[in-house]
């Protein structure tokens, strides 16, 4: 298990190599000057030229064999945009915000909190109800529960997430005034962050009030942003109960007298919950690059509507 575990953290490092040298290839491929497209049409000709130096845009893109031929120092062939890219990479040196002119590591670290937060609590609700649901579909299958079951699973798949978010909106924030349409707290609410996570903050500050009011304002966001992973899941825990019911130690069980609860539970949902796993896990990895548009819908501070912010 311990060479299993290894070799796939292992085969990971190649992965983020290859995706780290396609997102420079691809703004390298653009045919705009980075320089000129930070000042804008105002800067000078020597600002650019001063801004491309200080980036090291007047460097080579991958080799500065000039440089090399010139010193016949191996380090000088790696004096090249590439390789200081990947050297700050590694470091953690992201650079600083055109627009905020903030180092980008620090407000990273301030917004993912609020990120992973989110996404979380929608893997945790989105797991919960899909496998319960998935369950109840399992044991009536082939009657009106069964079909509701799957008419939501096909919903959850079928809809956009940010027109979930809108319907969740409209409903329980404008009709019903339930939840918060927006943020983390509310406006006139401080939290001094620990962690960056405000449900946990606030329960190490023993505030439970602003515990409850951090769980109030994640219920809409998290709920629409976990519908997709709900329906997905919802969808295998069937399948695969639907799968295991049918094998004959369960039916072995159920013909010796024992209680259907325990059946289902003991010996069904437990075998059945091996390929569930899997899903969890890729769904919450989905759930990460997918809170763009729910974080900009419910203007939560992470770092989808920071990314988004910085589209638009």
């Amino acid at each position: 298990m311990t060479t299993y575990v290894i070799r796939r953290v292992l085969g990971i490092v190649p992965v983020l190599l290859g995706v780290a040298f396609m997102v420079f290839a691809i703004n390298r491929i653009v045919p705009s000057n980075p320089a000129v497209a930070i000042l804008g049409d105002k800067g000078t000709p020597e600002a650019q030229a001063q801004l491309a130096e200080d980036l090291g845009l007047n460097k080579p893109i991958f080799f500065d064999l000039e440089s090399f031929r010139r010193t016949g120092r191996v380090g000088a062939l790696f004096d090249s945009q590439y390789f200081k890219y990947m050297g700050e990479l590694l470091t953690l040196n992201l650079g600083r915000s055109f627009m905020t002119r903030a180092p980008v590591a620090d407000t990273l670290k301030i917004r993912f909190p609020a990120t992973m937060e989110l996404a979380v609590f929608a893997i945790l609700i989105g797991g919960v109800l899909g496998l319960v649901l998935g369950v109840v579909a399992a044991l009536r299958r082939g009657t009106w529960v069964d079909t509701g079951m799957l008419f939501i699973a096909v919903s959850g798949v079928s809809f956009p997430v940010f027109w979930t978010a809108i319907v969740l909106i409209y409903v329980f924030s404008v009709q019903l005034g339930w939840f918060p349409p927006a943020g983390r707290l509310n406006v006139t609410t401080t939290l001094q962050p620990i962690t960056g996570h405000f449900v946990i903050d606030s329960l190490l500050r023993g505030q439970f009030r602003l515990f409850l009011e951090a769980l109030h304002h994640l219920v809409l966001p998290a709920f629409a942003l976990g519908t997709h992973a709900m329906a997905l899941i919802m969808r295998m825990t069937r399948s695969s109960m639907l799968d295991v019911l049918r094998r004959d130690y369960v039916r072995t069980a159920a013909s010796k007298g024992v209680w259907p609860a325990t059946v289902v539970m003991k010996h069904a949902f437990r075998n059945a919950l091996v390929p569930i796993v899997t899903v969890l896990g890729l769904s919450f990895g989905s759930l990460l690059s997918g809170a763009i548009l729910i974080e900009a819908i419910f203007n939560w501070p992470g770092v989808g509507s920071w990314i988004f912010n910085a589209i638009t």
